[in-house]
């Protein structure tokens, strides 16, 4: 029995929680079909991929826990943030193409902030409901979020340097931006020394201080016993499914938020953004409830720090190939304030290693207040 008394001595018997996701796995193909056989209103194949996004994260989430039963779960949770955040990296793309440069950068910027306050403040909430407090290796998500930190910093320094020089931030409805040659070197500079850090930092999680992220003596149980090869196999399926139906979602998005009243900034930074995050939403939080909350918050805290320091400088490196403008590293005041009092936020509650209920309202409630302010912007 686990912790939460779940019972999995019995390999091939899925978890309770694996199961019920299963019966909205038709909304899959009727998402699909909805889209190209159908002439309807946009928000049917809203809500039907947003249903079918729920079992394929099912699947991530069980994929990831073999994974880390044969791995730690440090190895379980750096896959499972890499396929979570391919959808972001898809939509960002096709989004690049089409010379949407701030929705791209709104949704990324939003990934970060739904990562470090949604998705951590509801995991802390719900699974500390009823125990005292809930711990995790302290050494390893701070390491992350000293990471988070340091790329925030290097995010806001462009902007620094246009306001220096006498130029002016986007503005929260700009659809296109050019900064200048200088400004351009500066992000392509940046993020290649922000790819160097991941890099860099998995060497450290992985190799040199593997032992940091994955302690002796912790054990993590097999659902299902699947092979390494079979849960790989099921995470990779499970992503390219996640990012076939926000995909379908983010296509309907436009003329759902026309007819809801919303803007594009509040659509790609709130909206975008959680759909996006689905899959790492969904397993981040059962981990939670499952008192798992070493994967719970590396999930969290690593996806945003994944997103910082990885899909944002490929963008910004394809944007130089892709879309009518290369696409600099400078963001709105919005988004800069978010970033900064969000990663800050987040840096202060997971430095002692341990967490509670209060805490993770604490964050859905800067979540909340940030909403707001973005919905007026």
């Amino acid at each position: 029995m686990t912790e939460s008394g779940e019972a999995v001595d019995n390999k091939g018997r899925m978890p309770e929680w694996f199961i019920w996701p299963y019966f909205l796995a038709p909304f899959i193909p009727i998402a699909i079909a909805l889209k190209v056989f159908f002439d309807l209103d946009p928000i049917f194949v809203f809500v039907t991929a947003a249903l079918g996004v729920i079992p394929t994260a099912a699947l991530m989430g069980v994929a990831t826990e073999e994974l880390a039963a044969k791995s730690g779960p440090g190895l379980g949770g750096l896959l499972n943030v890499t396929f979570g955040n391919a959808p972001e990296l898809i939509i960002a793309l096709f989004a690049l193409g089409a010379g949407l440069q701030e929705v791209v950068k709104a949704s990324v910027v939003g990934a970060v902030l739904g990562n470090v306050l949604l998705i951590m403040g509801i995991g802390m909430l719900t699974g500390g409901w009823k125990r005292d407090k809930q711990v995790f290796n302290q050494t390893a998500v701070s390491s992350q979020a000293l990471m988070l930190f340091l790329a925030t910093v290097t995010l806001v320094l462009p902007a620094i340097y246009v306001l220096i020089h006498g130029g002016s931030l986007p503005s929260a409805t700009a659809d296109l931006g050019d900064f200048g040659s200088d400004v351009n070197r500066i992000s392509i500079i940046a993020s290649v020394i922000l790819l160097f850090t991941y890099a860099a930092g998995l060497l450290f999680s992985m190799k040199t201080h593997k032992n940091l992220f994955n302690p002796a003596g912790e054990e993590h149980s097999s659902p299902l016993g699947w092979s390494t090869k079979q849960a790989i196999g099921m995470l990779a399926l499970s992503g390219v499914a996640v990012g076939g139906m926000a995909d379908l979602l983010v296509g309907s998005l436009e003329s759902v938020s026309v007819s809801l009243g919303l803007s594009e900034f509040f659509v790609g930074i709130i909206i975008v953004a959680i759909v996006g995050n689905a899959a790492e939403s969904w397993v981040s939080i059962l981990y939670a409830l499952r008192n798992k909350m070493d994967l719970s918050v590396q999930i969290a805290i690593g996806s945003a720090t994944q997103l910082a320091l990885v899909i944002m400088p490929i963008l910004v490196i394809v944007s130089f190939f892709l879309g009518p403008n290369p696409m600099a590293l400078v963001f709105n005041g919005y988004e800069l304030a978010g970033l900064i009092i969000a990663v800050m936020a987040a840096y202060y509650v997971v430095q002692e290693g341990e967490s509670n209920w209060f805490e993770g309202l604490q964050l859905l409630a800067l979540y909340a207040v940030l909403g707001v302010v973005f919905f007026f912007a």
